[in-house]
């Protein structure tokens, strides 16, 4: 599984112009399953999200989890993550997981943080969706699992 998180201070998603999904202080985190990704992956990446210390503790340093401040999941999935821009120029998402089963790893990695205690916000799986955000530092991190 591949995530891009971004601390915030708070995001949405909306569809067709519907708020769906909305969180204060946590993580957006855009999430995309690949091929050959299971549960357990998902499961593992859920664990990691939740523990990486990328709040700001009292002295101002980076040292508190999601999990530590309380903090929400808005959690997107975002199929153009797989992409692949090594030939020409036009991505292709051939990595990414095929669409039923992108869904399935999308919802099972969404009730994966939740069952971690966090609460979780999500968007629509292969909707047309607009996300807004105010990026906090701004802190914006990569992973694959």
């Amino acid at each position: 599984m591949r995530a891009l998180i971004q601390r915030v201070s708070a995001a949405s998603v909306a569809v067709e112009g519907a708020v769906i999904g909305e969180i204060d202080q946590g993580l957006l985190i855009l999430i995309c399953a690949m091929e050959g990704d299971d549960a357990a992956k998902g499961a593992a990446l859920a664990a990691k999200i939740s523990k990486l210390r990328i709040f700001k503790d009292e002295a101002g340093k980076m040292n508190r989890s999601l999990v530590d401040i309380g903090g929400a999941a808005l959690i997107v999935s975002q199929f153009t993550l797989a992409a692949d821009t090594s030939r020409g120029n036009r991505p292709g998402f051939s990595t990414a997981a095929k669409p039923d089963e992108g869904r399935t790893l999308y919802e099972s990695f969404a009730a994966d943080v939740a069952a971690l205690g966090i609460t979780v916000a999500t968007g629509a799986f292969g909707a047309d969706m607009a996300v807004s955000l105010t990026n906090d530092g701004p802190v914006t991190i990569w992973m694959d699992v």
